[in-house]
């Protein structure tokens, strides 16, 4: 049996669909095919179930809660109520570009790939590797922010219900850890993830509902559009207001990043060159929709002066936030809670996205150990070997937090 007849015999004997999506997975991996790949992987997301894996990893709203305490000291409502619009009108011209390349060549490897078959043929090889590197410690190092911005949020919620507990960075970094192998198990079975990915898009889009109608609505008082629309301010002590707002961007920017992640599920989704540009463009629109609205509705629901919410003992300004409108406990802990869910679902993202990314590197000979890094389970259908030196790598990165939160940061 040739490549070819190989090729579709696997990838029919993978689809529990019927004719229809046999003809479509046929297709599918013929292209694969064309690249000079294999279909190593079911093809068992949708749309929808890709979507999530996308808008969960960059969760745009999620992102402004965690990054709060950049963005008021560096521009305050003004930097992230016009910095959300900027960086959005950024993540179309990216989406737009990811979507074109992910219609044409969709391969698991996104940017690397695509750097190797585009480049000029003398830096080719060269280009694809550096961007492999970058596009794999990029996945690393965001699993490492969001495990710290979740368990830092877990350690809050407790130091709120109990006064006299002092938050140290080992608490952080035993929570971080939990995390970051809660991520690790959910992502062992590829035939859940689908759903697992579905979910979570529907945790988050609620939670966000959740909490742009209670705390506007539970808040004794609310700003008035001056301050929202109009206030600006600068703690970072540059002189310069314009430095102040593109430092202050990074918190805006990282509510957008990851929009590739989509691109690495190329494999697992049949007729990935429609369904990943839908993918990209839609996380890019819901997360301008979801972060815009959220950040107007908490910053008309702000309760006394910002730096009480960023010197607060619990060291989740967000938090603060919370227990400011509602005057409860339990409220603010309940809706911290629900960017706690989101901010699981986001790990799982982004571990699900790490995976893919080192799997395909390695398939391509671009890290040591590609001997096994490249392997698929034949049972848990995932890059296992792949999936556990990622989160061991995230796992490491933690201890940094340990000696020095400039370090880590």
């Amino acid at each position: 049996m040739d490549v070819k007849e190989d090729v579709i015999g696997s990838a029919g004997s993978r689809s529990p669909d019927g004719i229809a999506d046999i003809k479509s997975l046929d297709s599918d991996a013929l292209k694969l095919a064309e690249m000079g790949y294999t279909q190593d992987m079911r093809r068992n997301f949708s749309v929808f179930s890709v979507l999530g894996v996308g808008f969960s990893l960059t969760n745009s709203w999620f992102g402004v809660s965690s990054a709060l305490v950049t963005g008021i000291n560096s521009g305050g409502p003004l930097l992230i109520i016009y910095g959300i619009i900027i960086i959005a009108l950024i993540s179309i011209c990216v989406g737009i570009s990811l979507s074109e390349l992910a219609s044409a060549l969709p391969n698991a490897g996104g940017q690397y790939f695509w750097a190797n078959e585009l480049a000029p043929k003398k830096y080719a090889n060269f280009a694809s590797y550096l961007t492999g590197w970058f596009a794999w410690a990029g996945s690393i190092f965001t699993s490492a922010s969001v495990a710290l911005a979740v368990g830092s949020a877990g350690v809050g919620c407790w130091q709120l219900g109990h006064p006299d507990f002092v938050v140290a960075p080992k608490h952080v970094v035993a929570a971080y850890q939990v995390i970051n192998v809660f991520a690790f198990i959910f992502n062992c079975w590829g035939k859940t993830l689908p759903k697992v990915a579905s979910v979570t898009l529907y945790t988050s889009l609620v939670s966000w509902f959740v909490i742009l109608v209670t705390v506007p609505a539970a808040a004794p008082t609310h700003q008035h559009a001056k301050f929202v629309f109009a206030t600006f301010i600068n703690n970072t002590g540059w002189s310069q207001s314009g430095i102040a707002f593109i430092v202050g961007l990074i918190n805006t920017n990282w509510a957008f990043a990851c929009l590739d992640c989509a691109t690495h599920m190329a494999e697992e989704v049949a007729r990935p060159e429609k369904m990943i540009p839908i993918a990209i463009m839609g996380t890019v629109a819901i997360g301008f929709i979801t972060a815009w609205f959220y950040s107007v509705s908490l910053f008309f629901s702000v309760i006394g002066d910002f730096n009480d919410l960023v010197n607060s003992p619990t060291l989740v300004p967000i938090l603060a936030l919370f227990y400011a409108a509602l005057r409860s406990t339990a409220g603010a802990i309940a809706l911290e809670s629900l960017i706690m869910a989101t901010g699981i679902g986001c790990q799982i993202a982004s571990h699900t996205w790490q995976s893919r990314l080192c799997w395909s590197f390695a398939r391509d000979r671009g890290i040591p150990g590609h001997q096994i890094l490249s392997k698929v389970h034949p049972t848990l259908d995932v890059p296992i070997y792949a999936h556990a030196v990622s989160c061991i790598i995230v796992a490491a990165l933690g201890c940094l937090y340990l000696g020095s939160y400039t370090a880590f940061n």
